[in-house]
Parts: structure tokens; C-alpha cells; sequence
């Protein structure tokens, strides 16, 4: 017999329960804001003033990576084309990759460029290059931040380079990773190069986490007077992918040890979970003036929880999913939400949707279920 669903609490029992041995509180660093983030369920960790508004310096060259991908995924652009270097873009201070005006560069080059040696140079001729100019850049920089979902980001410039109204707080930084990862796993990679030459010029990348630890694969440092030292950061250990970011250190030994604080705390302390896969059933919900009375439902994406080690025997499912569902529903539509709870407190929700499209039933089928909805 079905079992007809109407916020329904669902509860996973593994075994006898046991009280697990607690874990530590977050550490306690040396930096204006961190954030620890899981890579796969998206779930923050671990954090400090994630939502302070402080200026991100040389980070922000991850959104200007960002969109070379962009464009490059959408064939707008190629590795093999040429970059003119203007004469503003060899002037910019900072950091450079050392391209000279008036020369043509191939683009993977000026890529590698802003990656690696976070080349404030290579960055204006690469916003210049896309956008026309970097001004037009930093609209396109905004736009691609509010599609990621950064609430609380404002971009002026591709470099990085001090600016009253550039912006950002750790928790969008993490945001970010995260979706550079998702979206571009193969030109994410980049990262990982630990030194370039270019004009018989070898320069090894500023993020000096990959020299010390093997399973750190990026991402990158900034540094201004205003900003501090800081770094987001990427680690995977086996199957599992830790997000850190640290901004605002007083020292780069500071941001380099805090950043290994927290992906030690999250590797070790944490376990990753998933849950249900995208499409796959998980169970059929009540409908009604349908062809049919019940309707498979699934979550809208795949599914993961990160919690404290040695929980999973206290997650509990509640599937919310309206009364009164009523034909027609289509494929892929949102009717409920799923809470997954440990010790009685929500830690993540998912949207369910229905894998099948449910069109209205005949005038009988209608007619019989409208009464039985007002019972």
C-alpha cells in the first residue's frame, strides 16, 4: 500500500545508537574572516566574519579567470589566439608577467599569466582582449557574480588593485571556488602549475601551499596593504574536496598556516554523505484529479550533507510536500522540499521535483478526488 506523503518525517536508523566521541571547536586564527566550505555538499564548516565586506586584492584574478573560461568553454574565444598588449596594459603596476607593449601573445600564455604569477599586466590585456576595455570588464565581472549567487561582491577592475569600491567577503570567495571547480574541472588545472617561463623569465606561483602539501591543487593569494595576506584554497583527499579561504593575515606564513589549519580541521574532524542522486526515485507522493493518484518525486540535483565523523546514524529525512497536490504536474516541477536534520536541527534543504509529467485524470477521476481532498 502507498503511503501518502504530507510533511512526512522519514528517519534513517543505522544500528544501535552509540554516543559519538565530539569533535573541536573551529580554530581560532590569525585572519580578519575565514571560511571552511565542503566542496561536494556546499556546507560551511567552519568560519569567522564570512559575511565582512573586505577588499580581496589579487583574488579578484579569480573572476577574471572565471570568464576567460566562460569564454573559452563557449568557444568565443581560443588558447592559440593573439592578445595585443596595450600600452595601459604594460604600464599596470604590481605583479607582472613582463609582456611588452605593442606585442601579440598567444591568449593560453596571458592566461597562464594570471593564474600562476597573478600578472597584473597579463590581466588588463586579458580584460581588454574580451571585453574591449577593463571597465567593460568589470560590468561583465559583476553580471557573472550575481548569476553565481555573490550577494556581497562589487568588481572595478581585473587585477585586483586597490579600489574604494572593490569588494567581496570569504563566504563569496568560497562560492566561488567552488563554482570555478564545478563548472571548468579540466581548465581548473591551471592551478595546479607551480611555476612559468615566459620571455626567458621562469616565475614560480605565489601560492605557496602547493609546495607544501601534495593534496592542495589551488587556488590563489592576494595581497594589499588594505587587504592583508590572503588565499582561497583547494585540497582532496581521496573523494572528498575542501574549499578555505583566509583574508585579511598579517603575515604570508599567517595565511599559508591558517589555510592549512582549517583544510586539516575539515579533513579530519568531517565526513561527506551523499544522500540521493539527481533523477534517481526516492519515493511517490499523493496527487490528485490525476490520470494517476501518485506522483515519483527525486531531488533537483545530487545530494550531500557534511557532518561532524561517526553522525550519520542521526540524520533524519522530513519530506514537506503540499496536501492538496493537484494534476497537472510536469516533469522537472517543484512540489515539496526535502529538510535533512541532524539532532533535531535542519542542515541542508533540497528542492524534490517530480521525475514524471502527471496530466489531469477524467472528469470522474477529478470529481472523486476533489471530494476526497475536503475530507
Amino acid at each position: 500500500m502507498y503511503k501518502y506523503l504530507l510533511s512526512i518525517m522519514l528517519t534513517l536508523i543505522l544500528g544501535n545508537q552509540v554516543y559519538a566521541s565530539p569533535i573541536p571547536p573551529a580554530p581560532n586564527l590569525n585572519a580578519k574572516a575565514y571560511v571552511l566550505m565542503d566542496y561536494d555538499s556546499g556546507m560551511i564548516l567552519a568560519s569567522t566574519n564570512k559575511d565582512l565586506t573586505l577588499p580581496p586584492a589579487s583574488i579578484t584574478k579569480m573572476m577574471t579567470a572565471y570568464i576567460a573560461f566562460t569564454e573559452l568553454k563557449e568557444k568565443n574565444i581560443s588558447f592559440n589566439e593573439e592578445v595585443l598588449v596595450s600600452k595601459k596594459a604594460w604600464k599596470t603596476g604590481g605583479s607582472k608577467m613582463f609582456i611588452e607593449v605593442g606585442k601579440r601573445i598567444k591568449l593560453k600564455d596571458i592566461l597562464q599569466g594570471v593564474i600562476t604569477v597573478s600578472g597584473n599586466d597579463a590581466s588588463v590585456a586579458l580584460a581588454e582582449h574580451i571585453s574591449g576595455d577593463e571597465n567593460t570588464f568589470a560590468i561583465y565581472m559583476n553580471q557573472i557574480a550575481k548569476n553565481i549567487g555573490l550577494v556581497n561582491t562589487n568588481y572595478t577592475n581585473a587585477t585586483g588593485l586597490p579600489n574604494d569600491s572593490l569588494y567581496t567577503t570569504a563566504e563569496d570567495i568560497a562560492l566561488l571556488s567552488r563554482s570555478l571547480i564545478s563548472n571548468f574541472p579540466d581548465l581548473y588545472k591551471l592551478y595546479s602549475t607551480k611555476s612559468f617561463k615566459f620571455n626567458d623569465i621562469k616565475q614560480y606561483s605565489r601560492n605557496k601551499l602547493l609546495f607544501i602539501d601534495d593534496n592542495v591543487d589551488g587556488i590563489k593569494t592576494g595581497f594589499t596593504n588594505a587587504a592583508g595576506y590572503c588565499l582561497a584554497s583547494s585540497a582532496k583527499r581521496g573523494s572528498r574536496r575542501l574549499i578555505a579561504v583566509v583574508m585579511g593575515a598579517p603575515t604570508p606564513d599567517a595565511r599559508i598556516q591558517s589555510s592549512r589549519t582549517l583544510l586539516e580541521y575539515g579533513f579530519r574532524f568531517f565526513e561527506t554523505h551523499r544522500l540521493f542522486q539527481k533523477n534517481e526515485e526516492i519515493s511517490q507522493a499523493r496527487i490528485y484529479g490525476g490520470e494517476k493518484s501518485e506522483v515519483k518525486f527525486g531531488v533537483n540535483q545530487n545530494s550531500s550533507v557534511t557532518i561532524p565523523r561517526r553522525q550519520k546514524k542521526y540524520l533524519k529525512y522530513q519530506y514537506v510536500i503540499d496536501k492538496q497536490l493537484t494534476a497537472p504536474i510536469n516533469k522537472n516541477d517543484t512540489i515539496g522540499f526535502m529538510h535533512v536534520k541532524l539532532n533535531d536541527e535542519i542542515i541542508q534543504t533540497y528542492k524534490l521535483t517530480s521525475l514524471e509529467t502527471v496530466n489531469k485524470g477524467s472528469l470522474y477521476r477529478r470529481t472523486v478526488d476533489s471530494l476526497l481532498m475536503d475530507l
